[in-house]
């Protein structure tokens, strides 16, 4: 790969072939209890600056963040009962973008209309705020199976700053063999044997073989790694999806998680896991978005930089981090184990491609009656899980 084609899947920004490509998905903001009716967040999303509110009838507005007028920043407005109002002169703004006053200005200026700014939709599933900065057609938020369950309860867990460009951290998802080394030996090396073993119950596992499925289906795409484990249990795992382009389905013991991974630019990342619990008799419950709790997993950074490696968390920043803020792939050294990261890579080019083309990019779908559920076959693989986790306590 040379400098140049790695910028091309590396640069996130406006107008950049991979950040028009990532454009067309639905990207986390953040949990929603973080904007209460009447509040506002500053964020960034794929290097552009914005303002999230929620207006004083509960409607939800992403807006850029510096008002046309001036350019102050609008995160230090008033949010109002219809839009949020700008702190320097009043231009207040809908939650679709819409300029609804201009004090000081004469009525029925034209000015009002050029004052008009793009708002991006912003919808809230399982407790977490989704945006959408693309083109119309808006397609579907998809509905995975650990987002509309109703058989369990969810939870939110929200990760430190990464410093590092997404594609390190998606990359991963499609790496198999890491498990044993970074998690499964590097608990037994930090924790000890006897903890460590049972902190790592299901990745300290020798690996005998590994594979990887393609996946482009109506309503997803993305690629499955395949382990088939030795020893005295060996075994082959149906295989859990990384999820085009920045998402990763995990079978955690009896629960299903999804690694969300929000691009905040070429150098930083914005990760949180949505956590599923089933109930084992599959008894219905209700637990409405405000129930789901929210968590924040501490930086495990100290004032040095150095990790605390005694959790996976702070083991994956490790990697991921400390290849540079944006890794330059023109100086890799690839082995037969990296076929996953190959693919993806692939599988990422070809879909800017399909972009640049002006057609429809894997995974994006617009028809609703594909997006009822998703569910994903990793039950086999979560009831392995479980069982070398219960075996190890």
């Amino acid at each position: 790969m040379t400098p140049d084609e790695n910028a091309r899947l590396t640069r996130v920004g406006p107008g950049t072939p991979c950040g028009e490509l990532l454009r067309r998905y639905w990207m986390p903001l953040c949990p929603a209890a973080e904007v209460a009716k009447g509040g506002k967040k500053r964020l960034t999303v794929l290097g552009e600056s914005l303002v999230l509110f929620r207006d004083g009838q509960g409607r939800y507005g992403l807006v850029p963040e510096h008002c046309p007028h001036r350019h102050v920043s609008l995160y230090f407005g008033f949010v109002e009962e219809d839009g949020l109002r700008c702190a320097y002169h009043g231009w207040k703004f809908a939650a679709d973008g819409t300029c609804l006053d201009q004090p000081f200005e004469a009525k029925g200026s034209a000015l009002r209309q050029d004052a008009c700014i793009r708002a991006y939709p912003v919808q809230q599933l399982a407790g977490i705020l989704f945006g959408y900065l693309g083109p119309q057609p808006v397609p579907q938020l998809p509905r995975w199976e650990t987002m509309v369950r109703k058989d369990g309860l969810r939870r939110i867990t929200v990760l430190p700053l990464h410093r590092c460009n997404w594609l390190q951290a998606q990359e991963n998802t499609v790496d198999p063999t890491h498990t044993y080394w970074l998690h499964g030996h590097m608990m037994v090396q930090k924790l000890g044997y006897e903890e460590g073993m049972r902190q790592a119950a299901y990745t300290y596992r020798p690996i005998k073989d590994i594979d990887f499925e393609l996946c482009k289906e109506p309503n997803w795409a993305g690629i499955r790694k395949i382990r088939v484990y030795g020893g005295d249990k060996g075994e082959r795992e149906t295989g859990h999806p990384s999820l085009f382009p920045n998402a990763l389905l995990v079978p955690q013991g009896k629960d299903l998680v999804i690694h969300f991974k929000t691009p905040i630019d070429d150098e930083h990342l914005y990760a949180l896991w949505l956590e599923f619990t089933p109930n084992p008799d599959g008894a219905l419950v209700e637990q409405a978005d405000e129930e789901i709790p929210v968590s924040y997993f501490a930086s495990p950074r100290d004032a040095n930089g150095d990790y605390d490696l005694t959790s996976f968390i702070a083991q994956d920043m490790m990697a991921w981090e400390t290849q540079g803020r944006v890794f330059d792939r023109s100086r890799s050294l690839l082995g037969t184990s990296d076929r996953g990261v190959v693919m993806f890579r692939r599988l990422l080019s070809e879909q800017i491609d399909v972009v640049a083309r002006g057609g429809t990019p894997a995974g994006v779908f617009y028809d609703p009656a594909l997006n009822d559920i998703i569910r994903f076959q990793v039950h086999d693989g979560q009831a392995r899980m479980a069982r070398a986790m219960e075996a190890a306590k």
